[in-house]
This record gives structure tokens, sequence and C-alpha cells, in this order.
């Protein structure tokens, strides 16, 4: 992303600030306000991140009507150079993606409990009750929530040659609602 503070909500300005921000932060960041079509339309760009992908992720991701934080994730983490886990469209899998985090840190992908499934994110922040994650389908856009940290099911760090000094704990102010349902 060139200039993150040309697109990142006021909140999180401060984030263009850090010095080598993860790759997987930056592009995720670069796709903030992507947003699914209304009805039975479908984004073009959504789905062409599933053909950029290409393999089962082409054949199985078909409309974005579909949940697609996974799609996201694994987008992301192609752009940025990283293995994918197993099944990517599925949040859950993304349990499996790099190694154990003790404690979720800037640029660490969170898996999430939701009723009908899960969720997958990336940590960019946390406050006392959430986490705050940029993700696909939150909102049906991408977007930045925050996600309560009783639902964390497990918290991931990608590999890295060499670990960038911005990956640490960002501890911020309550702001905005809690996301209850991503899908």
């Amino acid at each position: 992303m060139s200039n993150p503070a040309t697109t990142l909500p006021t909140a999180y300005c401060w984030l263009s600030a850090q010095p080598l921000l993860p790759r997987m932060v930056r592009e995720g960041l670069a796709l903030l306000g992507t947003r699914e079509a209304p009805g039975t339309a479908d984004n073009a760009a959504i789905l062409g991140w599933a053909a950029e992908l290409g393999g089962a992720v082409a054949r199985d991701y078909r409309a974005d009507s579909v949940p697609w934080c996974g799609l996201f994730m694994a987008i992301v983490a192609a752009r940025a150079g990283k293995p994918l886990p197993q099944s990517p469209l599925w949040a859950l899998s993304w349990a499996q993606f790099g190694r154990p985090a003790p404690a979720p840190m800037l640029g660490d992908v969170l898996v999430f409990r939701r009723q009908q499934g899960g969720h997958v994110g990336l940590y960019l922040a946390e406050d006392e009750a959430a986490y705050h994650v940029v993700g696909g389908n939150q909102g049906d856009c991408v977007s930045i929530a925050r996600v309560a940290r009783h639902r964390l099911l497990d918290a991931r760090r990608p590999a890295y040659a060499a670990m960038p000094p911005s990956v640490r704990a960002f501890h911020v102010d309550a702001m905005g609602s809690l996301s209850t349902n991503e899908a």
C-alpha cells in the first residue's frame, strides 16, 4: 500500500507510522473497502481473488454471497508469499497456518468461533474486550472490526525470515460496537 494514511480509518492512522508493517498487513489494508455486490450480482474483484489463487479455490468459490473471510485471508497470504493451509476458504482451516502465537501481535492470523462456524482476520490491535482485525466479509466488505476476545479460537504467526519490528501487541481504546456475526 503506497500511503496507508489515505485509506485507513482515522482511528488507525497510527499504523502508517509503524516501521516495516508485516507484508500480510500491508496486503490486507490495501483491500480495505472492497465490498460485496448487492443482491445476486457479484463483485468481480472478489471473484478475481479466487481466479488468481487458482486450483480448488477457483473451482470452489463462485459467488460473493458465500462467506469469503477465508478467501480474503488466502489472497492476502498468497500475495505476501506465505503458504496457504489446506482448504483455505474455510475460516477454521487457518488454525493450521504458520505457527502458534503465544500472544496475538500485529500481523497474526486470528481464528474466531461464530455460531455457524468460524471467522478469520488479521490482528491490528486490541482493547480490553476485543481484538481489532482487518478481514473480509465483515459487514459485507473488507473492513476493520472489533471481535470479542472470548471468541478467539487460535492465533497463528506467519513465518518470517526476519520478524518486522512492528510485530508486537498494540493497545488502543475501545471504539465502535463489537462484531457479532461476520457472515
